[in-house]
């Protein structure tokens, strides 16, 4: 068993506020996937706000949201992003995001247990 588990951090730019007509799509799949990754074999933790999600948290602007989640491993992740109900939301990110030209996601190993932060 490992000591370590792996954290991961996505970071998209809005096209338009939540409450628009652009993003009902994107906001009415939050509660499903978030449930899917919860139930997600490997699934540790995962960064939330007010509410269920982590939307409400703006630590690089208003128009930029964070997700955060903690998994057993790359497999387990790499599993619930490739090959599940998420895939199909996922593929659909340029609709919801802008593109960005700069890094966008991260993954680092945490010690088992820890709860990483944003910062």
């Amino acid at each position: 068993m490992s000591r370590f588990q792996l954290a991961q951090l996505n970071i998209g730019e809005l096209k338009a506020p939540l409450d628009s007509p652009e993003l009902k799509d994107f906001v009415d799949n939050l509660d499903p996937v978030n449930a899917l990754a919860e139930g997600s074999p490997g699934f540790i933790w995962r960064l939330k706000g007010d509410g269920n999600d982590a939307t409400s948290l703006r630590p690089l602007g208003d128009n930029v949201i964070v997700n955060m989640s903690v998994w057993r491993d790359a497999d387990s992740l790499r599993n619930f992003v490739y090959q599940s109900a998420h895939t199909p939301i996922m593929k659909r990110r340029r609709e919801f995001f802008t593109r960005m030209m700069d890094a966008y996601m991260c993954l680092w190993w945490v010690p088992e247990g820890h709860q990483p932060t944003v910062a």
